[in-house]
């Protein structure tokens, strides 16, 4: 899980690990793969109207900022553990809320960068307002945060767990 405190992230040793051979690869292989693609792209002749030239170069170009992203991540990451399973919310946490306390309208979420979003469980960051609203809050506590229209949401903590994959 991450935790960004200023230009720090919080990774667990299998985060890092995981986003460390995704960097690899997008630096090694997925490379030369698109330099391949764009070559051949490049021998069709005219680039002004080659259709599989522009989409390599976009391709090449979002690789890139990929590579860059997480090079960024990398090189300003911790490695720790994991949270402990104390009640109380923080970055690697599956959150359960309540809104305005009412037990029947709930969101289940992790709190964690935005590099664990998956189609499993939505995500929070931390710096989210709904993140900062609720991090360091004990289950049972109540939280304020700020909708994006300016006014303020009461949230109710039920449950924080540690998050496993």
């Amino acid at each position: 899980m991450t935790q960004t405190s200023e230009n720090v992230t919080w990774l667990t040793q299998e985060a890092y690990n995981q986003l460390k051979a995704e960097l690899e690869y997008l630096s090694g292989p997925a490379r030369t793969e698109i330099a391949k693609k764009i070559e051949a792209a490049r021998e069709e002749g005219d680039l002004r109207e080659n259709g599989g030239y522009h989409a390599a170069k976009e391709e090449q170009g979002k690789q890139e900022l990929r590579v860059r992203q997480l090079t960024q991540l990398l090189d300003s990451a911790k490695v720790g553990e994991a949270p402990a399973d104390d009640g109380i919310v923080e970055p690697g946490m599956v959150v359960t809320i309540a809104f305005d306390g009412d037990e029947d309208d709930t969101l289940t979420f992790l709190m964690a960068s935005r590099e664990y979003a998956s189609s499993d469980i939505e995500t929070y960051s931390p710096q989210s307002p709904l993140g900062v609203g609720v991090n360091g809050k004990k289950v049972g506590d109540d939280a304020e945060y700020e909708l994006p229209n300016g006014n303020r949401a009461m949230v109710r903590i039920l449950a924080a767990k540690p998050y496993t994959a």
